[in-house]
């Protein structure tokens, strides 16, 4: 027996196992099996068997492993980013190395988020810790041709972005929009400005990222903006992208109460088109109980309602009442309110004190005024100060009139209810967190997008930019791998339970046996561990790609056996593990 190779014209080579015989004094060769689905080290492996070569045992000193790279977690990333279409966001006008290493920065960030410095070593084929490098044939790898890389891929912002929203955007589609902040390190960098930090680093400039995301949840574009910027002044740069550089003529921008303001709306939204879902403030809900137009005896029997007002001609507002939320603002206030008084107590101690005193009403009210105003309580406290004393009580109805409002929010929208119902405008508005869950893997439990190093602002807005992509590739790998991690992979049940969208979300019975056990049944039966998408990962990366030697001569590439959690993990992932 003997294996052939027989070319082909536009196509891989094919391989055959043959046998050859005689019959009829002519020598005749039958094919007994097609070997091409093999890789190549195990066809040459058989080949050298064949002929009768020596092949050294398993612990002999001929055999020897020269390198060991994980790989499980590459296969995957991999296999799903090109599934998906991840490198044809990238121009194809760009050379295929450039492209390569753009695609391999992204998939990188998603499995082993560092510098990128580290993330050259690591993808170099000297100093690889996986196999990324190795999979899309990179080679030698430079820090250099990394920042390169990287700058380029800012610079094609605008036309990966035009791709994505083409893929998930269309005329009157919902766009969730929401904005962070995240801190820098140094103060080169211009767009490195001192603001409200939703991090608790108010020591650090910051920059605020403004994210638009498709009604599922799926990334679609990244803006950076200073980090002084206002939430409502980010609105007018995504009218623009969305109206201009995107294309799409009508859109329902869904944002927070602090984003799309009265303001905003009338200023941006309104005169370029768009319609809009968001929340009506505070003073704006007690304006239309003032009015008449709320009335509280609505929600004794039902949580929403829609209400109407001459101030907002042609658009509906949506009432909603969740007692849920009542008893946890109800329950904030009473501790805040006690926590200030305790605080207002130890400033009149120090003014009745007989030893160096508190004097002067200045000074009494300087300490008064920085103790009320770090937690917004001085509304709700009648204050007595004189040069030499102090004294303070609550305000009882004013406590009681903003507790009226406890639990009730006011949605606004100019859609009508032949577009969206009211239960389906509540659901629109609540989507937003999934922007919120974009978030927090973009800046802590995945991807480390924080704290941001660089110093120009093109590579700060290309690094953003990069994260964004790579939360791309992970938002497309979760929603396979749902059964095996904690997150809900039967949400229709659980919102099938649901009485009401403005009622609190339920989790299924599916997730909450994973959370109560931490396990979870494979296809086989088997119960395995449940994992976070971080972890699994980790397990995955413990499927190796070896590189093996036999009698100092002959190299192989050897795969370890995958374990039943990487073969259901692969298996979701539609990734064939004979294609490692």
């Amino acid at each position: 027996m003997h294996i052939a190779k027989v070319p082909n014209r536009n196509a891989k080579p094919s391989f055959l196992l043959r046998q050859t015989y005689r019959e009829d004094g002519k020598v005749k060769n039958r094919t007994l099996a097609n070997l091409s689905k093999l890789p190549v080290e195990r066809i040459e492996t058989l080949r050298a068997a064949l002929r009768g070569d020596p092949l050294a045992p398993v612990g002999d000193n001929g055999f020897e492993i020269r390198r060991s790279l994980p790989h499980g977690h590459v296969l995957a990333a991999l296999s799903v980013a090109r599934r998906i279409g991840l490198d044809d966001l990238l121009p194809r006008r760009a050379p295929p190395r450039r492209r390569d290493l753009a695609l391999a920065l992204i998939v990188a960030r998603l499995l082993d988020p560092a510098a990128k410095l580290a993330t050259a070593r690591m993808l170099d084929s000297a100093t690889a810790s996986h196999s990324l490098g190795e999979s899309l044939g990179l080679g030698c790898v430079t820090a250099g041709e990394i920042y390169t890389t990287l700058d380029w891929l800012g610079s094609e912002q605008a036309f990966i972005e035009n791709q994505l929203a083409r893929r998930h955007l269309k005329n009157g589609a919902l766009v969730l929009y929401d904005v962070t902040s995240t801190y820098l390190e140094g103060r080169c960098c211009p767009l490195a400005h001192h603001g409200y930090s939703r991090d608790s680093r108010g020591d650090r400039p910051q920059l605020v990222i403004g994210l638009l995301c498709a009604a599922d949840g799926c990334p679609v574009a990244v803006e950076v903006f200073e980090g002084n910027t206002a939430d409502p002044a980010t609105v007018a740069a995504q009218i623009s992208k969305l109206k201009q550089r995107l294309r799409l003529r009508h859109v329902v921008m869904v944002g927070d109460r602090g984003m799309l303001t009265a303001a905003r709306i009338e200023q941006a939204l309104r005169p370029a088109g768009l319609d809009w879902i968001t929340a009506l403030r505070a003073p704006a809900i007690r304006q239309l109980a003032e009015g008449g137009q709320l009335q509280f005896s609505l929600f004794d029997t039902r949580d929403m309602a829609e209400i109407s007002s001459p101030d907002y001609p042609d658009e509906r507002l949506v009432m909603c009442q969740n007692p849920l939320l009542a008893a946890e603002r109800q329950r904030k206030r009473d501790a805040l309110l006690a926590l200030t008084e305790a605080d207002l107590s130890k400033i009149q101690a120090r003014v009745t004190r007989a030893k160096n005193p508190l004097r002067g009403a200045g000074d009494i009210g300087r300490a008064v005024g920085a103790l009320l105003g770090k937690r917004k309580m001085a509304k709700h406290f009648a204050l007595t100060i004189t040069d030499a004393a102090f004294d303070f009580t609550r305000k009882a109805e004013a406590i009681a009139d903003e507790a009226r409002f406890d639990g009730f929010y006011v949605l606004r929208t100019n859609l009508p209810a032949k577009q969206i119902d009211t239960a389906g405008t509540v659901r629109a508005y609540k989507a937003l967190a999934q922007v919120e869950r974009a978030f927090r893997c973009l800046k802590s439990v995945d991807l480390d997008l924080r704290p941001v190093f660089h110093w120009t602002a093109p590579r700060v807005r290309a690094h953003v930019l990069l994260c964004m992509l790579a939360y791309y590739l992970e938002w497309h790998m979760r929603q396979p791998l749902a059964p095996m991690l904690f997150d809900d992979h039967d949400r229709a049940s659980a919102e099938a339970e649901r009485t009401s969208p403005v009622a609190k979300a339920k989790v299924s019975k599916a997730a909450y046996r994973k959370a109560s056990t931490q396990r979870v049944v494979d296809a086989s039966g088997e119960l395995q561990p449940v994992h976070s998408f971080r972890t699994l990962l980790g397990d995955l990366a413990t499927l190796a790609r070896n590189t093996v030697c036999f009698a100092g001569q002959k190299m192989l590439t050897v795969q370890t056996t995958a374990t039943p959690i990487q073969r259901r993990a692969l298996s979701l992932l539609g990734v064939e593990l004979t294609a490692a």
